[in-house]
């Protein structure tokens, strides 16, 4: 049950924050005609729809919006992506997650995306927690957040109202 003492970020706090990363995006891609949003699955392609909105909104740039399959219990495992990889090459390219956490997740995406070559690559998330365990860093983030290792931070995304709040 989410109550008002957990509450991280209400609805109209992430709509800013969104709206933020979005413009960071756009003025460091300013130069671009088009550029890949590369969301992970379920959370993340979320909001990478959300990010894509307001960029058409602000900008004459062509959003292509690519999922990022990755099994977060292994993600060791194969990573895949809804776009082939021709369609993102030689492309600047955003990864999206709504978390970051460990750091897992993120960087085995971004290995992912290594084995092709892009114009420019970059890290998004809506809330950067201060835990990580590999060397990965989000590079337009809502919020940075200390928390303790046994709290979790979670971004409930429902039509047209989204939380995140601390379990």
């Amino acid at each position: 049950m989410i109550t008002e003492e957990n509450i991280i970020l209400n609805n109209l706090q992430i709509e800013q924050k969104i709206k933020r990363i979005a413009y960071q995006i756009y003025e460091s891609n300013s130069n671009e005609t088009e550029i890949v949003l590369a969301g992970i699955k379920d959370k993340g392609i979320k909001l990478a729809e959300k990010i894509a909105e307001v960029l058409k909104e602000i900008s004459e740039i062509e959003i292509i919006l690519c999922e990022v399959t990755i099994d977060k219990k292994n993600p060791i495992g194969s990573v895949t992506t809804s776009i082939a990889a021709a369609e993102y090459q030689n492309k600047a390219l955003v990864l999206i997650d709504d978390v970051l956490h460990s750091g897992t997740t993120l960087i085995y995406a971004v290995k992912h995306f290594l084995d092709v070559p892009l114009k420019r690559f970059k890290t998004a998330v809506l809330v950067n927690r201060n835990h990580k365990k590999y060397p990965i860093k989000a590079d337009f983030k809502g919020i940075s957040l200390s928390t303790s290792i046994k709290e979790h931070v979670v971004v409930k995304f429902e039509e047209n109202k989204t939380t995140a709040y601390l379990t």
